[in-house]
């Protein structure tokens, strides 16, 4: 049967946090923050090992106990100059690093910044796509008017938002299509796994998610996920 491998690219610095730490690393409800979705994903019984995705100079990793994670927490120092560098670099490392990893297993793409993913929102994603041809990602349909800008930050007009979905993640395809799809992108272009998908003319599915599943960009961001984080541990 094929297996589920969660994989975090968190090579990235997050510069729009206006903070010299890498966002992966700022506190958040008293850790750092990549704490919180390694926490979901290593306690699914789902899920088979955990891959993390660094940066080669990342210095910042060593500094916190990650322990509790260790019967499935793999890290990788083999981040790349984006993220769809960072994903194909760390397919290629679990491959060397685990032989029986099999091309038909099943790799949940999960950004370090989605703090609040919870272990329903996981399932839900699994038990959509486990025989699913293609593959897919979590979303939610697209609730506020889209405004298009000009140059000048000016209206040039509405967009019409039927039928659109704003991604999230984890997204879900197994290794040999993903590894595929990465190797023949421009990975500058490329800003999640799906749209690399896609470019192979196939159609991930759509599986609806739930506006908890954000992704903290901005330093206010924050204290919204906080807020979310304290809610989970109170239910």
């Amino acid at each position: 049967m094929p297996r589920f491998i969660a994989l975090i690219p968190a090579a990235g610095t997050g510069s729009r946090m206006n903070n010299e730490l890498p966002k992966q690393y700022l506190s958040l409800a008293g850790k750092p923050m990549i704490y919180h979705a390694l926490h979901t994903l290593c306690h699914s019984s789902h899920i088979f090992r955990v891959f993390v995705i660094l940066a080669p100079d990342d210095h910042e990793w060593n500094r916190y106990d990650w322990s509790s994670f260790a019967d499935k927490l793999v890290v990788k120092y083999c981040g790349g100059a984006t993220r769809a560098d960072s994903v194909l670099n760390g397919l290629k490392a679990m491959q060397q690093t685990d032989g029986s990893i099999d091309k038909d297993d099943w790799i949940l793409v999960h950004d370090a910044a989605r703090p609040c993913l919870t272990i329903f929102q996981l399932d839900q994603l699994i038990d959509a796509l486990a025989l699913d041809e293609v593959g897919g990602l979590l979303a939610i349909p697209v609730a506020d008017t889209l405004k298009r800008a000009d140059s000048n930050q000016r209206v040039m007009g509405t967009e019409s938002r039927n039928g659109l979905w704003q991604a999230q993640t984890p997204q879900m395809f197994r290794l040999g299509l993903l590894m595929d799809a990465l190797s023949k992108v421009n990975s500058a272009a490329i800003t999640d796994d799906a749209s690399a998908i896609e470019a192979l003319g196939l159609d991930p599915r759509l599986v609806l998610s739930d506006a908890y599943n954000f992704k903290v960009t901005y330093p206010q961001d924050l204290a919204l996920a906080e807020l979310i984080l304290q809610k989970k541990e109170t239910n």
